[in-house]
């Protein structure tokens, strides 16, 4: 069973986040908080696998709160009413495992909260697309592959998963195994002391790896 806190200063949108997973089988709501201090508190007493934080919250927005979380169990789905590029970049470098709209169907809010719980990332390529040309510095690739020890074909797997492709559709990119790049995302996270997918693709846009405007996945 998957449980999930949801943190949302509105009850509306609370209540209707519980109906629609409470809905599916595998999913459990364990608590609500209605701002970002709680979010952190209920997250530390009840455990949640997955907590699911609105950005703007009062006391503590979702970006600190998501930030200060960064070391718990719990992975953080953002969600949010405002599809700007900058709450995306900032979720992201705070540490969430995925980007969700409340306008998400039921099916898209289970799906993203199973696929986080799962310890996946949700990289939408329309969102990894936006990524805050503004916000991220260019070096040139061969100074990121110099400065952070990754290998050439680390850096194509970079580039692969920061244009949203999962293993094995990286794999079949490459004319690899399956196994064999999931061991090479390891090495990558390893190397590069990051957490998950979701902080690999910050990572390439920043060092100028891929930018906004590189092809996307099929």
């Amino acid at each position: 069973m998957i449980r999930v806190l949801i943190a949302d200063d509105q009850a509306l949108v609370r209540e209707g986040l519980r109906l629609m997973l409470d809905a599916e089988t595998d999913i459990e709501v364990v608590g609500e908080a209605e701002n970002g201090k709680q979010a952190l508190e209920q997250t530390r007493s009840l455990d949640p696998d997955v907590v699911l934080m609105d950005v703007r919250m009062p006391e503590l927005d979702g970006l600190e709160a998501t930030a200060r979380l960064a070391e718990s169990r719990a992975r953080v789905l953002m969600l949010t009413t405002f599809d700007l590029d900058e709450y995306v970049y900032r979720a992201m470098k705070a540490g969430a495992s995925g980007f969700l709209l409340k306008d998400a169907k039921r099916e898209q809010l289970a799906t993203a909260v199973r696929t986080v719980a799962a310890g996946e990332s949700l990289l939408a390529p329309a969102i990894t697309q936006r990524l805050i040309e503004d916000f991220c510095r260019r070096p040139p690739a061969e100074m990121a592959m110099i400065s952070s020890g990754l290998s050439e074909r680390e850096l194509e797997v970079v580039r692969l998963v920061a244009r949203g492709l999962s293993n094995r559709e990286i794999a079949n990119e490459l004319y690899l195994s399956e196994a064999t790049v999931k061991s090479h995302v390891a090495r990558i996270l390893g190397k590069l002391g990051l957490r998950d997918r979701v902080q690999v693709v910050v990572f390439a846009y920043e060092e100028g790896i891929t930018r906004p405007g590189s092809q996307p996945a099929a």
